[in-house]
């Protein structure tokens, strides 16, 4: 298991090499400059020249990057060109927020989707089934923006149940983690109802069934433990990708995090804290799937056993 865990963290260490790159490059390639933010009315060129030196975008892109990446690797992300703050503050600070959005949207996507998954798979072509999976198909295919706008409406506009954006208290939390969870929630169900109906076809459920089990007991204790691999590689995939897509929910509602810092450093071409927001995000991502596959290996021996 430890050679396993190993090798595939050693294989962190080039993606986050080549993320570096291609974030680097591409944020360079954006059209305008940071400088453009900083220089006032009746500023000169010589003005522009002088700002453009004192914060080494003169030099070459392979040199601005070796520079940045000896920095990052010592944990030194630099510093905000517009906010004149260090970007491991601002990160500090906004990361929190997001990781707390992205926690508990994980726990209605896996609460939601397994329970609909369960619900759906035991009552196999009934009303029930078809109205778990109109749900899941719903959270699969509705753009979380737009979802989140509707909440909105509903329920913080119309019915003032909850407030409108910000994040001074746990009722501020509910709706966005609603928005994001909910997409998570369809595509769990989906993969849920599937794996167990497929172990409902197994001969040892029959089994179960002659020595007398009930359903609900076959169901929880055996079946759903059996079909328990898919949910955990989805679990670790998941984690990544609801962190990233709290950034844009945290837009749509108004909330402090990585995704506002970003949107905002994107506007004035802040390059050090959407290259810190990026990576951050990206590596969120990655790691995510780093956990999924650990998580596999530990579940499954055969996985572990190939890499001894």
């Amino acid at each position: 298991m430890w050679t396993y865990v190993v090798r595939r963290t050693l294989l962190l260490i080039p993606i986050f090499f080549i993320i570096s790159v291609v974030v680097f490059a591409l944020i360079h390639m954006v059209p305008g400059d940071p400088i453009d933010s900083l220089l006032g009315p009746g500023s000169t060129a010589a003005d522009r020249v002088e700002l453009t030196a004192a914060y080494g975008l003169d030099k070459s892109l392979p040199v601005q990057y070796v520079v940045w990446l000896k920095k990052f690797l010592t944990g030194d992300m630099g510093q905000s060109i517009i906010e004149k703050q260090p970007v491991l503050d601002m990160l500090v600070y906004n990361a929190p927020f997001t990781v707390r959005l992205g926690l508990a949207s994980l726990f209605i996507s896996f609460f939601v989707g397994i329970f609909l998954g369960i619900i759906s798979s035991a009552a196999k072509n009934t009303f029930i089934d078809y109205i778990s999976m109109i749900i899941a198909l719903l959270g699969v295919t509705v753009p979380a923006f737009w979802l989140g706008l509707i909440l909105m409406l509903i329920f913080s506009v119309t019915l003032g149940w909850f407030p409108v954006s910000g994040s001074g208290s746990l009722s501020a939390l509910v709706l966005p983690a609603v928005t994001v969870g909910l997409g998570g929630a369809g595509l769990i169900a989906r993969i849920t109802r599937v794996s167990m109906l497929e172990m409902f076809n197994k001969d040892f459920v029959l089994l179960l069934y002659a020595k007398g089990l009930s359903k609900p007991a076959i169901i929880f204790r055996h079946i759903f433990r059996n079909a328990l691999m898919p949910i955990i590689t989805i679990f670790g995939l998941r984690l990544g990708w609801i962190l990233g897509g709290a950034v844009t929910i945290e837009i749509v509602f108004s909330r402090p995090g990585v995704g506002s810092m970003l949107l905002s450093a994107l506007y004035r071409r802040d390059y050090p804290v959407v290259q810190a927001s990026l990576i951050a995000l990206t590596m969120a991502v990655i790691i995510g799937a780093f956990i999924a596959d650990i998580m596999y290996a530990y579940a499954d021996p055969r996985v572990r056993d190939a890499y001894k």
